[in-house]
C-alpha cells in the first residue's frame, strides 16, 4: 500500500498547470494526502478514476485546507482535532486566527490503521505564531495522535513546518532560531519521537541533502538549498511494516515536493 503526501500550495493551480494527473500516474498512490489545498471541494474539479475524495477546507476562502483521495473507502472520516483535545489543550487560536476553522487536520480510519493528514501552522517570519505552535498546537496534535492510537496504529503525514535536525535543512547555522528551526518547534517534533512515533524517512536515509521545500528565490530548488519539513510518521507498532520511504523532488507543481511511504500489512 503506497501512501503519498503533498503540500500542493493551491490544488487549483496544480490542476490548471496539468501537473496533478502526471503526479498520480508517476507515483501510483493508493492514498493521496494533500495540504494547503486553498480551495473548497466544489472549486477544484479533479477527475481521478478509482479514488474517492474527502476534504477539510478552511472557512477562509483560498487558505489552508487538507484533503485525502483514497482508492479504499475509509471506515470513517473525521474533520479536525477532537473536541476533547481542543478543550484540554486550550486550542483557541491567536491574533492570526483560529486553527480549528482552517481545515488543518483530516483523519481517515482504515482496517489496520488511522491515517491523518496535517497542515501545521507556520510560526511566521516574526515568530508571531510560535506561541500558538508551542503552547497549543503541537501538544494538542500529539495528544490527538495518541488518542487515535488507543484504537489503532497511527500514520500521520503532512507539512509539519519544522526541520527536526541540522541534517533536515541545507543551512542550519544561518537559520538557527528562525521560523521552522526554533528550539520550540524542534522540541515539538522531538516530542512525537519520544512518544513512540517513527520518522519513516530516517529508517532508510541518513544525512542531509534530502529536502521537501525550497524558497522561490535565488534558484534554491535547482541548487537544492532546501528544508525537509514534510514527513510521514508512524506508530512504533508499524515500524516493521514500512518497506520504503522517499521524497520526490523531481515532481513539480508546488514549492514542496511529495513524500511517500510503502506499507506491507
Amino acid at each position: 500500500m503506497r501512501l503519498v503526501s503533498w503540500n500542493v500550495n493551491g490544488i487549483r493551480a496544480v490542476v490548471r498547470k496539468e501537473l496533478f494527473a502526471p503526479f498520480v500516474e508517476e507515483l501510483q498512490p493508493d492514498v493521496i494526502c494533500l495540504q494547503e489545498t486553498k480551495a473548497q471541494q466544489s472549486q477544484a474539479v479533479i477527475d481521478l478514476t478509482g479514488y474517492e475524495e474527502h476534504w477539510n477546507s478552511a472557512e477562509k476562502k483560498g487558505y489552508s485546507g487538507t484533503a485525502i483521495f483514497s482508492k479504499t473507502t475509509p471506515l470513517e472520516v473525521f474533520h479536525g482535532l477532537s473536541a476533547d483535545v481542543i478543550n484540554q489543550h486550550g486550542v483557541v487560536g491567536d491574533r492570526f486566527g483560529d486553527p480549528n476553522i482552517e481545515g488543518r487536520v483530516l483523519t481517515a480510519e482504515y482496517d489496520d490503521f488511522c491515517l491523518v493528514t496535517v497542515y501545521t501552522p507556520n510560526a511566521k517570519e516574526d515568530l508571531g505564531r510560535l506561541e500558538l505552535r508551542h503552547q497549543q498546537w503541537d501538544p494538542a496534535f500529539l495528544a490527538y495522535a495518541k488518542e487515535l492510537e488507543k484504537k489503532k496504529p497511527v500514520v500521520f503525514c503532512g507539512d509539519l513546518n519544522v526541520a527536526h535536525t541540522p541534517d533536515d535543512l541545507a543551512n542550519p547555522k544561518a537559520n538557527m532560531g528562525k521560523k521552522g528551526f526554533t528550539h520550540e518547534e524542534r522540541l515539538g517534533f522531538q516530542n512525537f519521537i519520544d512518544a513512540g512515533f517513527v520518522d519513516t524517512f530516517r529508517l532508510f536515509h541518513e544525512g542531509n541533502g534530502f529536502y521537501t521545500w525550497w524558497s522561490n528565490f535565488a534558484n534554491a530548488r535547482s541548487r537544492n538549498i532546501g528544508w525537509r519539513i514534510d514527513y510521514f510518521l508512524v506508530s512504533e507498532s508499524l515500524r516493521s511494516s514500512v518497506v520504503a520511504a522517499d521524497v520526490h523532488p523531481d515532481i513539480m507543481g508546488s514549492d514542496h515536493c511529495p513524500v511517500s511511504i510503502t506499507l506491507e500489512l
